[in-house]
């Protein structure tokens, strides 16, 4: 990959395949590695969190980290290298939040609003319940939840703590430091295994 088509992107990771993290953590480090051959390159890796799943009760703990890398590829060709990397992983889309093998989201891609920012403030200002319910039909950058979840603030942080939301206006970590403290103390440091 050449240098002057980049684009800087972020990229959260998460899996709770069963309830062994060792398996999670194996599981993220070989997507990346798996990423890293032709969709993305330059890569500063987060560290690596332990996360309860989402809504509680929903399945074992996540393992959480978060990617700030460049990639050649647009959006939409992004989004479908990212979702086949997930299928070769062993991810079924049945269930909006259910247990994941791998999960690769997208939060943002060189600061661009997509597909406007009309439809980017709709789902950053959709009610909760509706949220469970709906799935957008197409790419929303920068993701629309992103600034409610301690799993992708936190490690975020460590790789990005100076990304500025386009619409919010407000960094990485003044996002963090929004959410409650209970909310973050749920989050743990997962430490590494040698």
């Amino acid at each position: 990959m050449s240098h002057h088509n980049s684009k800087k992107i972020l990229l959260a990771l998460g899996s709770n395949v069963s309830s062994d993290l060792q398996d999670s953590y194996d599981l993220i480090k070989k997507s990346i590695s798996e990423l890293c051959k032709k969709t993305i390159k330059k890569i500063d890796i987060s560290n690596f969190y332990q996360t309860p799943a989402f809504p509680i009760g929903a399945g074992p703990d996540f393992i959480n980290c978060v990617i700030s890398a460049y990639t050649e590829l647009d959006p939409v060709i992004l989004l479908e290298e990212l979702h086949s990397i997930e299928a070769k992983f062993g991810r079924k889309r049945l269930k909006r939040w259910g247990q994941r093998t791998l999960d690769i989201d997208l939060l943002d891609y060189d600061s661009k609003i997509k597909p406007n920012i009309t439809y980017v403030q709709e789902w950053l200002n959709m009610p909760f319940d509706k949220q469970l319910k709906q799935t957008p039909n197409q790419l929303i950058l920068p993701h629309p939840r992103l600034q409610e979840r301690a799993f992708v603030l936190i490690p975020m942080a460590d790789v990005a703590p100076d990304w500025m939301h386009p619409i919010l206006c407000k960094t990485t970590l003044e996002m963090r430091d929004t959410l409650s403290l209970k909310i973050l103390n749920e989050i743990r440091y997962f430490i590494r295994p040698d």
